[in-house]
């Protein structure tokens, strides 16, 4: 078996799986995407495995880690972006930049709580209608 074949195969699966990384905006085809390129590595390790005709298997054996790894990963990757879904109605990632939700009001030094709060009572109403808007 010629090791040229499955090499230029996994490179155009690699290369498929990075342009996948790079331009999706999408979540779950960007965990589609990691899936190739760990695919493409996972070509290239039995290949030259058989190329290499080792006695041990080794790279058969990292094959079968790798997928582990690909499964673990996919799952708890499937489960942030289900979370974030559930949450900000989008997996978008452009959108998931600012993903730490602050409110003013909490970080406010001491200073400035000790000063009357009457004022503060009067606008802590809008304060929380702005915090619901944003989080729906």
């Amino acid at each position: 078996m010629h090791l040229a074949y499955p090499a230029v195969l996994a490179v155009l699966l690699f290369c498929t799986g990075l342009y996948g990384v790079l331009a999706r905006r999408n979540a779950i085809l960007v965990l589609m995407s990691v899936e190739l390129m760990l695919n493409a590595v996972n070509l290239n390790l039995v290949a030259f495995d058989v190329w290499l005709r080792d006695a041990l298997h080794a790279g058969q054996a990292l094959t079968l880690f790798t997928i582990a790894v690909a499964a673990a990963e996919i799952g708890i990757g499937l489960a942030i972006v289900l979370a974030v879904y559930r949450n900000r109605g989008s997996s978008d990632i452009d959108r998931l930049r600012d993903t730490a939700e602050t409110d003013a009001a909490e970080t406010l030094p001491d200073a400035d709580a000790a000063r009357d709060t009457t004022a503060d009572q009067a606008t802590a109403p809008a304060g929380k209608a702005k915090k619901a808007e944003a989080t729906a």
